[in-house]
């Protein structure tokens, strides 16, 4: 079986590239690798409309399994939306191709677990900064903006905490399978931005969560795909692989061509 991964697609925020663009040069890559599941570690977009509309234009596309988590963008919304924070993440659950709650199973020797997951600000550096500091979210005149397009009516450590439960109720239905794990939010600080860093230093807190930690110990993950922090990059370490598959923002592309980067974000699972 043939499994793709990528994340961080952020369709809305080219401006050279349509949706229609991702979807159609995504659905050629599908087809070209002979892929049996697309997995999208997300940040498809920064409306839960135009993320679900994505992934069912794209599984109408291919004809493939595509299964998904939202990222942080994919739950952003504007203070006149219909939806609270809580509902759209209601929302994104109840479709079938998302994964949150709902363990997919792929064959009898492996399943997929997944959630967007939280941050717990473990990844700052909490020797400059105290809790009550990082918690504001704002540093050197910059704000983080889920501080302002999400409101979830609890902390980042609550929603980091509830995350990590969430998916432990999940491992524990196929703890008797090789696991495939699949976070938004950064599991592992070898993919955060490297420190000492004038602005990182602060904003680490707000890629990954340490929460996540004793799963890698605790149950047979082989591989955890994550997104968030728009790098690409593979690390192993004690049988696990984690795979970063970001796409990310076109300007922190290497090239302008939209299929070459695809081509060259897309990571591949063969079980």
């Amino acid at each position: 079986m043939k499994i793709g991964t990528i994340s961080d697609l952020h369709i809305d925020r080219s401006n050279l590239y349509y949706p229609k663009d991702y979807e159609s040069i995504l659905a050629y890559e599908v087809g070209r690798l002979k892929l049996d599941v697309l997995l999208i570690a997300g940040d498809i977009s920064n409306h839960y409309k135009q993320t679900v509309q994505f992934i069912q234009n794209l599984k109408h596309l291919t004809r493939t399994e595509i299964l998904f988590i939202p990222g942080n963008h994919d739950y952003w919304s504007d203070d006149e939306e219909e939806k609270t924070s809580y509902e759209i993440f209601e929302y994104y659950k109840s479709q079938d191709e998302s994964i949150i709650g709902r363990p997919y199973i792929l064959n009898d020797d492996w399943a997929i677990v997944g959630h967007s997951g939280w941050y717990d600000y473990s990844f700052a550096d909490q020797s400059q900064f105290s809790m009550e500091r990082l918690e504001r979210r704002k540093y050197y005149g910059s704000t983080w903006l889920d501080k302002e397009r999400i409101a979830w009516g609890k902390s980042d450590l609550e929603m980091s905490k509830l995350a990590a439960e969430s998916v432990r109720r999940d491992l524990e239905q196929v703890k008797d399978k090789n696991i495939i794990l699949m976070t938004h939010i950064v599991t592992h600080k070898q993919f955060s931005v490297p420190m000492p860093h004038r602005i990182f230093d602060y904003f680490n807190a707000f890629i990954g969560t340490s929460d996540f930690d004793v799963f890698y110990a605790t149950y047979p993950i082989k591989y955890s795909i994550m997104g968030h922090v728009h790098f690409r990059s593979t690390i192993e370490e004690q049988g696990v692989q984690y795979i970063c598959p970001c796409l990310g923002y076109q300007r922190e592309w290497r090239t302008k061509d939209l299929k070459k980067e695809i081509e060259n974000t897309i990571q591949i699972i063969e079980i």
